[in-house]
């Protein structure tokens, strides 16, 4: 019989082998387990980076606070808001739903609010037909709140250059350009100041659609007479 053999089998039943055996298994379980944790924090990581660079350079969400924007936007509705739309010698335009940073002339806040006039621009509330007019064109602005007027105030203003006449949908629960007229700046929003252009409503999820550019300015000629 081989008696090394018989050594070798009895080693390994011992009481020695079998709690090395075990130690290198708990061992084994300790470092897949931190090897999940590691990768599990790294994917979290990961996450938090590409959430961090989408929601400052591509499209940040924003929560409506009011209803000075309804019937289109509801407060508690949260908006996509496209941070690319004006770069690359794009600017707002007639029309857009915008959110801006108020700070100095607003108030210390973010604001959205749809674009009713842009530089150059004169806007005037109200014609004689009872609309807004922007350089000297009528705007039927079906996107109002039911019942409510162009404005209660009337005002004649021209947009100054890199600047933005803005106005809430729900013009009687909106404080807007219209109420900082004879604040510093006007009322007037500098397009410096515009965060984005709101382009989608993406929650809740029942509301979940695009907010288009409506038709409305479409006759708007430009400020020296030429239509756009």
């Amino acid at each position: 019989m081989d008696t090394e053999a018989q050594h070798t089998e009895r080693d390994r039943s011992s009481p020695d082998a079998e709690a090395a055996d075990g130690e290198e298994g708990s061992r084994s379980v300790r470092s897949g387990r931190w090897s999940l944790r590691r990768k599990a924090f790294l994917v979290v990581l990961v996450c938090a980076v590409c959430l961090w660079g989408v929601s400052t350079f591509l499209m940040q969400p924003f929560l409506i606070p009011s209803g000075s924007m309804e019937p289109g936007l509801k407060s508690g509705d949260r908006v996509l808001v496209n941070k690319l739309a004006y770069r690359f010698d794009s600017e707002p335009r007639r029309g857009d739903v915008v959110v801006f940073d108020g700070s100095g002339y607003f108030g210390d806040d973010d604001y959205i609010k749809r674009v009713a006039g842009v530089g150059g621009d004169r806007v005037v509330c109200c014609g004689e037909q009872g609309r807004l007019e922007v350089n000297g064109e009528a705007v039927d602005e079906q996107y109002l709140f039911p019942g409510d007027a162009p404005s209660a105030a009337a005002f004649d203003i021209v947009v100054p250059e890199g600047s933005l006449f803005v106005l809430g949908d729900h013009r009687s629960a909106s404080s807007d350009s219209r109420d900082h007229l004879g604040s510093p700046g006007g009322g007037m929003v500098p397009v410096d100041s515009v965060i984005g252009r709101a382009d989608w409503i993406g929650w809740p999820a029942d509301r979940w659609t695009s907010i288009d550019r409506p038709g409305t300015f479409a006759r708007v000629p430009e400020p020296g007479g030429a239509h756009g």
